[in-house]
């Protein structure tokens, strides 16, 4: 997927401008707001879908360079209208569509680029109970939460319709082969690590493929619900790896940090800990490999250190 969409170490300051206080529709992913005259863009973009839908704005249009997005109310709901700009978005959204609420927004509508989605209006915040690092503390409970909305997406349905389209994730792996040979170094380990796991795939699901703090949001009386899902299939223990490298860098690289949540998350989410590890490497490298690829060097850096990270935990447990 284009590199915008696919970033392994938040910065949550952005993702949480995206839609402020009342409007709590927050992502973690590094895209940069583009802003117009609020009434163009209603008639220009979301026009069409306010007719048909019976939508009324309930807040300012948001652009990035993925998608445009409108808080809206269908007959006093709140919703969320969003315009997808890219395949990878349209397609995200017919896989929260099958998961029909079950852990996830609700689809209230889907048509051709355009998506109705379930609006969280709860006040809660992952990222800011990720603040709190001490045992036992928020760090702990966020990851915690995540697991157990996690799960509930990888449950198997039956007679659930059928999936749609889903990616593989050997073919979402394909950026870090060619970055590894180029750099070589801890992208090498990173990339070698991958090729191992994706040759020995169990417990295969549909994947978010996105799990982080800004994906995960507060709905009130319905709990904590994903949004914004990739369409991937593949081991499970893939959609935890993100984790690691978020809500923020310095959480993430924090002292300390990755060994005791691998602890917390292996056990939540019933993974074998060298496993974990080694998805955490794995994805580590690649959302390095997708950084560099789009010349941003520093947010590379901070991927690649907690590819480090997972390395020499991975390294000392070997060795008990």
């Amino acid at each position: 997927m284009p590199v915008e969409k696919r970033r392994g170490v938040s910065n949550m300051d952005e993702g949480q401008a995206e839609f402020e206080g009342a409007l709590p529709y927050r992502s973690a992913r590094m895209e940069k707001k583009k802003t117009s005259p609020p009434g163009i863009i209603l008639i220009e973009i979301f026009g069409r879908y306010l007719t048909r839908w019976r939508l009324a704005p309930d807040g300012d249009p948001i652009i990035t360079r993925s998608s445009r997005l409108l808080p809206v109310r269908m007959a006093g709901t709140p919703a969320m209208l969003k315009i997808a700009m890219d395949t990878e978005e349209k397609f995200g959204g017919l896989l929260l569509g099958w998961w029909d609420g079950h852990g996830a927004a609700r689809v209230f509508a889907c048509e051709g680029e355009a998506l109705l989605i379930e609006r969280a209006e709860g006040p809660a915040s992952l990222a800011d109970m990720a603040q709190d690092r001490a045992p036992g503390g928020g760090d702990d409970a966020a990851n915690r939460l995540i697991c157990h909305v996690v799960a509930q997406l990888h449950v198997t349905r039956p007679g659930a319709r059928p999936l749609p389209d889903l990616v593989p994730l050997a073919h979402w792996f394909r950026e870090l082969e060619p970055a590894a040979a180029r750099h070589g170094g801890i992208l090498t380990t990173c990339a070698e690590t991958a090729r191992r796991l994706l040759a020995s795939e169990r417990d295969v699901v549909p994947l978010h493929g996105d799990i982080h703090h800004g994906n995960i949001l507060d709905f009130g009386p319905r709990g904590w619900l994903a949004i914004d899902p990739k369409r991937l299939t593949g081991e499970r223990g893939f959609d935890y790896a993100n984790l690691f490298c978020n809500p923020e860098a310095a959480i993430a690289l924090a002292p300390g940090r990755l060994a005791r949540q691998v602890d917390v998350v292996a056990e939540a989410a019933g993974l074998e800990r060298l496993r974990l590890l080694k998805w955490i490497m794995a994805y580590a490298g690649l959302s390095a490999a997708w950084f560099i690829g789009d010349g941003e060097w520093e947010p590379a850096k901070a991927a690649l250190a907690v590819a480090e990270l997972a390395v020499a935990e991975l390294a000392a447990a070997e060795l008990t």
